[in-house]
């Protein structure tokens, strides 16, 4: 199928008291549950900063979400690297 085929999806989702209209080809389901955890987190972080400014706290979201990000990124790194050696390890 080729990606003139695809399906646009626009949804509107309410992050931190605030709509955004999101176009992508994933399902509205997961956008909404996407912009559900967003807003969770930056919850969490005003709930512990609450002198910050918005921009302030969707900035520390963004590095917070990008530091998880990275480190899933490295675990599955590892985990890829390990499974490569055993499987050499077996063949070998």
């Amino acid at each position: 199928m080729s990606d003139k085929n695809k399906t646009i999806n626009k949804v509107t989702v309410e992050i931190f008291d605030e709509e955004y209209v999101v176009k992508g080809d994933e399902n509205p389901e997961y956008i909404e549950m996407l912009a559900a955890y967003v807003d969770r987190r930056m919850r969490m972080i005003q709930q512990r900063n609450p002198n910050l400014s918005n921009a302030k706290i969707a900035i520390l979201t963004s590095l917070n979400l990008a530091d998880e990000l990275n480190k899933l990124q490295e675990d599955y790194d590892e985990l890829v690297r390990a499974l490569e050696e055993e499987k050499k390890n077996r063949m070998g």
